[in-house]
């Protein structure tokens, strides 16, 4: 294409171009910017780990007491008050000239520009319930493991929605992550139950293949809503997502009243400390999601959920009971090669330099439209070459 002003021709950018532009900013991030990487990952593993096992402390003889709609409702509204609480202090802290950050007119059209924001937001409401629902069947350590299927569902929506790539090495340590989590769910079902009039194995099956979906597509879509409006703060934003949420899940809750009676529209009924501390720490995680998918990556997202399960199956077997048997052990030391190998520096090496020779090909292709391009794949294949 040719530009308007200078009329220098240059080769016309596609997605894939795009793509690739993604993958070079990604590695040359600031220190800084992995430094908050670091925070993220470490947090996200505290959070994430101990959510299996505040959910299994507050079952009594087995089940819940209290509705899990009522939890997810009350987590959404703990969200948008400190959402709310964020924003105030943020606004304080604004230098003399910006835009004031809770005028009518802004709030109205950053609501406008984030309304996208409600499609995770239900995803989000469906995957909360789908959490407990997946507590019946499963212990809190292969809850874990099965929730790092995602890893693959969102490399697979990526690659479709958004164009990014990987490279040969990492779609292997993928499939290493589904072989991981294949050996430690083997024999994890018991056998002869039934729920929902269907075999126990079935019904785990059919909730896992939803809890693996459903959160995946939320996730990517978050983070294309998160950041497609970069400039929009990251708590106005979260006070748009958190408040779609409370208004889904208090939609439950009026769907359960009329099917159950007024006596299931108390919010509190059934609630422990320990459904308190599960509500505070579904919120703190929820929180430290969005500053993942706005400033990091969905993929580093999953993978820092992974490394949680180490900690939810020696926490569980400490508390509960729960015996660590050798597929386990067997199972999370494949699950943290499969980690080591996608984010080894082997892999990105091996990545840029297929993405050199693409560069190549797609230059060679456009070589027609200009003679400025022939330069640019002359000094492109020295610059691989010597490479």
């Amino acid at each position: 294409m040719e530009c308007s002003v200078c009329h220098s021709k240059l080769v016309s950018s596609t997605t894939r171009g795009i793509s690739r532009a993604y993958d070079r900013h990604r590695s040359k991030v600031s220190s800084e910017h992995r430094a908050l990487n670091i925070l993220l990952v470490v947090g996200d593993c505290i959070l994430v780990g101990l959510q299996p096992i505040l959910v299994y402390m507050s079952k009594v003889d087995g089940r819940f007491m209290f509705s899990p709609i009522s939890v997810n409702f009350l987590t959404e509204l703990a969200k948008v008050l400190f959402a709310i609480v964020m924003l105030l202090i943020q606004s304080r802290n604004q230098k003399v000239g910006e835009k004031p950050l809770l005028s009518i007119s802004t709030f109205v059209q950053a609501a406008r520009n984030n309304v996208l924001l409600a499609v995770p937001a239900l995803l989000y409401a469906i995957n909360n319930y789908l959490k407990f629902i997946m507590q019946l069947y499963f212990n809190p350590a292969t809850v874990k493991m099965l929730s790092n299927l995602k890893v693959l569902v969102i490399a697979v929506l990526l690659k479709i929605i958004m164009r990014r790539r990987f490279s040969v090495l990492q779609w292997e340590a993928l499939a290493l992550l589904l072989i991981g989590i294949s050996v430690n769910q083997m024999r994890s079902l018991p056998e002869g139950t039934t729920a929902m009039g269907l075999p126990v194995t079935m019904g785990a099956y059919i909730y896992t293949a939803i809890f693996v979906t459903v959160p995946s597509m939320a996730s990517v879509y978050n983070e294309y809503a998160l950041k497609s409006q970069y400039d929009t703060s990251i708590y106005l934003q979260n006070l748009f997502l958190y408040g779609y949420g409370a208004i889904f899940n208090f939609l439950g809750i009026l769907g359960t009243a009329i099917v159950k009676g007024p006596s299931s529209f108390d919010i509190l009924q059934g609630h422990s400390k320990a459904t308190m501390l599960l509500i505070f720490n579904n919120a703190a995680q929820g929180i430290l999601s969005s500053f993942f998918f706005k400033y990091a990556d969905t993929i580093l997202k999953k993978y820092s959920s992974t490394v949680a399960t180490i900690f939810t199956g020696i926490a569980s077997a400490a508390l509960f009971g729960h015996k660590l048997t050798m597929n386990f052990i067997l199972g999370i030391s494949i699950v943290f090669i499969s980690m080591h190998q996608f984010f080894s520096p082997l892999s990105k090496v091996k990545d840029e330099q297929q993405n050199g020779v693409m560069e190549l090909t797609d230059a060679q292709d456009n070589n027609h439209r200009s003679k400025d391009a022939s330069s640019f794949i002359n000094m492109t294949a020295g610059a691989n070459e010597e490479l």
